[in-house]
């Protein structure tokens, strides 16, 4: 064939059809990036959707508005009759997984002198994992100041209370911390 006639069947339906499909999109790495973006967020979504089930404390309670006003109304009456005691926890920065560690609690009435409740509880509640919240009471160390050895079995946040329990009523003090990982 000479170079006219090739020319000629170059422009034929034919050979248009053999350049459209050499060209398709699957061949573009553009248009391969795309696809493989869109895999990749429908597969990690996917997954955290078999994590959250899979997970899921059951934290969650079905009449949680009532629950939460119940809760309000409660800590707004202990606030009003609760004594004016001044408390504070005293527990070290290092505070680390498995290891123990002494935690003191100081409690004073109006005038600085020194609390002694009736009976002082030390309570770790792990926000995620209600299986890991321990309680452990604390013994008084001298007037006012109470002690006790604790031993986080989970590293991350938890939210400890102290209860000083004195003749008509307990009083609470709270404080999240942080357990590192040894």
């Amino acid at each position: 064939m000479s170079d006219s006639t090739t020319q000629g069947l170059a422009g034929t339906p034919s050979a248009r059809a053999d350049r459209a499909r050499s060209g398709s999109a699957w061949r573009s790495p553009w248009f391969i990036a795309w696809i493989a973006l869109v895999v990749v967020v429908l597969v990690v979504n996917a997954t955290m959707v078999f994590l959250a089930f899979a997970t899921n404390p059951g934290l969650v309670v079905d009449d949680y508005y009532e629950r939460g006003r119940n809760v309000e109304r409660t800590m707004a009456t202990r606030r009003a009759g609760a004594p004016r005691w001044t408390m504070s926890l005293d527990v070290p920065e290092d505070v680390t997984e498995g290891r123990a560690t002494t935690v003191r609690f100081y409690v004073v009435d109006p005038a600085g002198q020194p609390v002694q409740p009736r009976r002082v509880t030390y309570y770790a509640y792990r926000p995620s994992d209600a299986s890991a919240d321990f309680s452990v009471p604390m013994s008084e160390e001298a007037p006012g100041r109470y002690v006790a050895e604790v031993s986080f079995p989970l590293s991350g946040l938890w939210d400890t209370l102290v209860a000083a329990e004195s003749e008509s009523q307990e009083v609470i003090f709270d404080q999240r911390l942080s357990v590192a990982t040894p």
